[in-house]
């Protein structure tokens, strides 16, 4: 026996797969044992795949047949009409129609590329390159590595700044949420409540209702208004109605008759010239001679239905607290559940009023006015400046306003105003665009009165760095170049990596509404005394005017046709899905497995949104 060998005894040789054994030179030698799989069971693995593969086919068949059907009928059924957009919509449009068309192209060329398994990465020359789809290859190569790679980086970088700022916000925001539940925060009334049985210790409050065309709401919110439990001749209730249609003028001046019939003290109020949109309105209102008698003003939008007990949850809270210039409540929807596109507002206003709202409420006394559902100090509003016409985000303006005269505000989480949600992808664009064009010319005309004003310099920090520039312009900018833009770049220039943890308005429109009824609506309407159609109450009374406008009334309801609604198509949306799904297509070629699916569910959103399928109704 050799010095330098060993004897192994293996007393189950079957189950061991390494040999260590000593070679002559004092070294290990690895030998391992490989078992080879039989013939039979590679056979039997092939077919179970192949049966995967082929029962999935019928399936993908079957989607796919779905889905194209689907858009065939609904561009079909689409209305060809279309909005003539902005010029700076139109600008963008151009902007995705050509990204989409290079896009194409360089997918194209990336398909060659991967199945011929070209790598001219090595290729100095280029008259090595055999033909001119290769050439072509070779300088998009070059192109993206010397000049579009560092600048795709270069925006990379500063939206994942941007991204991580907002999301230390969001974080801040939502520890400060749990430490008011888990302290049970919220505003307390000081003081005694109001006497019931003297109805002289009750202040005075005036009741706005600006409206514009609300056809299908004018009732329910004035009915809602006119049944707050307040004593009546401390309450005063205000109809502005800024509609142009002449029928439509005398349908709510009725309503208001009616009412005044009742004995609830109302007035109708219409203004000939309609400039400055709802500021205007609420400007000229709050102009009246009477209005110096009243010390609370509460705001509701045509599609809001306040409960009774409204006045009586958010008034005391003024009560001894001199300082206090508004009290704000919280949205509740009547449609939450009608479709895909109401739920997603449901669940972006939710965090809006539960955390931004309630957070800014309890820890800085200020947070932007919402328009409607709020009740402000009348003093407040004349030491602020009153409604200005110069901005269609007047809600947020005054707020602002206030807020650097010392004004604080107070948020109430657990009183809840119903209203409705847009149900339509055009009606939510309109009123998208308009609250999120308005904040940012708003700050060019605020921003010199917020540095000279006198609060402190965190609440002017607050307020430019915070309030305006993070949450009304960083947000809507970087959310969109970052995910819509720069992320599908990044598939075709491979060069421009992105981090591995990120890969894993000028005019006021008015929302359209539905006029839809709560169940404690209903239940309302019930208790009242049955209405009859338009016709009759016109009828009832019997003059002149009255019968002109029953004339007026049924000749519109002839001429107007019923008209099926159609869903339409929105090309931009369309364009940017396509984009988003060319993206995702190319990821494949890079095996980008989270890039991929990001991109492809982004995608297969824009496609829903563009053949307007999110705002149908969901059974």
């Amino acid at each position: 026996m050799a010095p330098n060998s060993v004897v192994i005894t293996l007393e189950r040789p079957e189950n061991v797969s390494l040999i260590e054994a000593n070679d002559s030179r004092g070294g290990l030698i690895f030998q391992e044992k490989q078992k080879a799989a039989s013939p039979k069971q590679f056979t039997w693995v092939l077919l179970l795949k192949a049966h995967r593969v082929v029962a999935c086919i019928p399936w993908l068949a079957m989607s796919l047949c779905t889905i194209f059907g689907s858009i065939k009928k609904r561009i079909a059924s689409s209305d060809s009409r279309e909005e003539e957009p902005t010029y700076r919509g139109k600008k963008m449009y151009k902007f995705i129609k050509a990204f989409l068309a290079i896009s194409v192209v360089a997918l194209i060329i990336e398909i060659i590329a991967y199945f011929k398994k070209w790598d001219l990465s090595l290729v100095h020359n280029p008259w090595e390159v055999q033909n001119l789809v290769q050439w072509s290859y070779m300088a998009w190569l070059s192109l993206r590595v010397d000049y579009i790679a560092p600048l795709i980086m270069t925006l990379s970088k500063s939206c994942i700044v941007l991204f991580m700022i907002q999301s230390l916000d969001r974080l801040v925001q939502c520890l400060g949420c749990f430490w008011i539940k888990y302290k049970k925060l919220k505003p307390v009334i000081e003081g005694e409540p109001y006497d019931i049985e003297d109805g002289s210790s009750y202040p005075m409050v005036l009741v706005q209702i600006p409206m514009c065309n609300e056809r299908e709401v004018y009732e329910q919110s004035i009915a809602a208004v006119c049944q707050l439990n307040w004593p009546k001749d401390r309450l005063l209730v205000q109809v502005l109605d800024d509609s142009d249609d002449e029928l439509l003028q005398n349908l709510i001046r009725d309503e208001v008759l009616s009412w005044k019939e009742k004995g609830v003290n109302i007035i109708y109020r219409h203004r000939f010239i309609r400039t400055g949109y709802k500021a205007g309105n609420l400007k000229s209102a709050m102009a009246c001679d009477y209005v110096k008698d009243y010390e609370f003003v509460a705001i509701f939008d045509a599609d809001f239905q306040p409960n009774p007990d409204f006045l009586k949850l958010s008034i005391p809270h003024f009560k001894n607290n001199p300082e206090i210039g508004l009290v704000q409540t919280r949205w509740s929807f009547v449609n939450k559940d009608e479709n895909l596109l109401t739920r997603l507002q449901n669940i972006n206003l939710c965090f809006h009023f539960e955390v931004e709202q309630q957070v800014n409420g309890v820890f800085l006394n200020f947070f932007g006015f919402n328009g409607t559902a709020g009740v402000w100090r009348i003093k407040a509003l004349e030491d602020s400046g009153g409604w200005l016409e110069r901005t269609t985000v007047e809600d947020m303006d005054i707020a602002v306003r206030a807020h650097l005269k010392g004004w604080k505000f107070i948020y109430l989480n657990d009183v809840r105003v119903l209203c409705e949600l847009p149900e339509s992808y055009e009606a939510y664009k309109k009123q998208q665009h308009r609250w999120h064009s308005g904040p940012m010319q708003l700050f060019r005309l605020c921003l010199p009165d917020i540095i000279t004003s006198k609060i402190s310099v965190w609440k002017k920090a607050n307020l430019i760095f915070l309030f305006f520039l993070l949450r009304k312009l960083i947000l809507p900018f970087y959310s969109f170049t970052l995910f819509c833009i720069i992320l599908p770049l990044t598939m075709f220039i491979p060069e421009a990596e992105l981090p591995a943890w990120l890969g894993s308005a000028y005019e006021w429109v008015v929302t359209k509404k539905t006029g839809r009824a709560s169940e404690s609506d209903l239940l309302s309407l019930a208790e009242r005394e049955q209405k009859t159609l338009n016709e009759e109450k016109i009828q009832r009374r019997l003059s002149e005017s009255g019968l002109e406008m029953l004339g007026k009334l049924k000749e519109e309801n002839e001429k107007v046709p019923i008209v099926k609604k159609k869903n339409r198509i929105y090309k931009p949306e369309l364009a940017l899905a396509f984009l988003l799904l060319t993206a995702a297509t190319r990821s494949l070629l890079s095996a980008h497995g989270i890039h991929f699916y990001y991109l492809l569910f982004q995608g297969l959103s824009f496609l829903v949104v563009g053949l307007d399928l999110i705002g149908e109704q969901v059974s």
